[in-house]
C-alpha cells in the first residue's frame, strides 16, 4: 500500500500522525496512525500535511518525501529515536542532507521528523505516492478550445 503524503497530517500541540478521512463542518475528521482512534480538529488548530513540509538547505529546500527516504537509505533499517544525542542526530542528518542549513534547520526539527520516520516506519510505507499534476488547466484550455471552435 503506498502512502499519500498529501493525506498524511501534522496538527501542532499533538503527539503523533494522523490520517486525513474527510472535511467536516467546522475542521477535519482524521484518524490516528498508532491507534486508529477517529477524532475531529477544529478551526483553530495548525494542521499541515507532510507533502507540505520541507527541510531547509544552502541551496534552497528538500521536500520531506525526499528527507525520509533518504534516511531510509542510510538507516538500512538500523532504528533511531529522536532521544539520541544532539550530535548523533546532527551526523545522521549529515548523511542523509549533507547540505542542510544548520542555521535554520534545528535539532528540534530533526527530532520531530525521526519520530514521524518511526511512525510511518511503524504504520505505513516508505513507498510513496507520486505526486499528482494539475491536470484541470489543461482540461480548462481544451474546453476553451472547443467552445471558441463551436462559435
Amino acid at each position: 500500500m503506498k502512502t499519500d503524503l498529501t493525506k498524511i497530517i501534522s496538527v501542532s500541540g499533538q503527539h503523533g500522525l494522523y490520517k486525513y478521512l474527510a472535511q467536516a463542518r467546522n475542521g477535519a475528521i482524521v484518524e490516528s496512525l498508532s491507534d486508529k482512534t477517529r477524532t475531529v480538529f477544529g478551526l483553530k488548530n495548525r494542521i499541515t500535511t507532510l507533502a507540505d513540509i520541507s527541510v531547509y538547505t544552502k541551496t534552497g529546500e528538500v521536500s520531506l518525501k525526499d528527507v525520509l527516504t533518504k534516511l531510509k537509505d542510510v538507516l538500512d533499517g538500523k532504528e533511531v529515536t529522536s532521544k539520541d544525542s544532539p550530535d548523533e542526530l546532527k551526523a545522521l542528518f549529515e548523511k542523509a542532507v549533507p547540505d542542510y542549513d544548520a542555521d535554520r534547520f534545528y535539532v528540534s526539527h530533526m527530532k520531530k521528523i525521526i519520530d514521524w520516520y518511526n511512525e510511518i516506519a511503524k504504520y505505513a510505507s516508505f513507498d510513496f505516492e507520486e505526486e499528482k499534476k494539475d491536470e484541470a488547466p489543461a482540461e480548462e484550455e481544451a474546453q476553451a478550445s472547443e467552445d471558441k471552435a463551436n462559435e
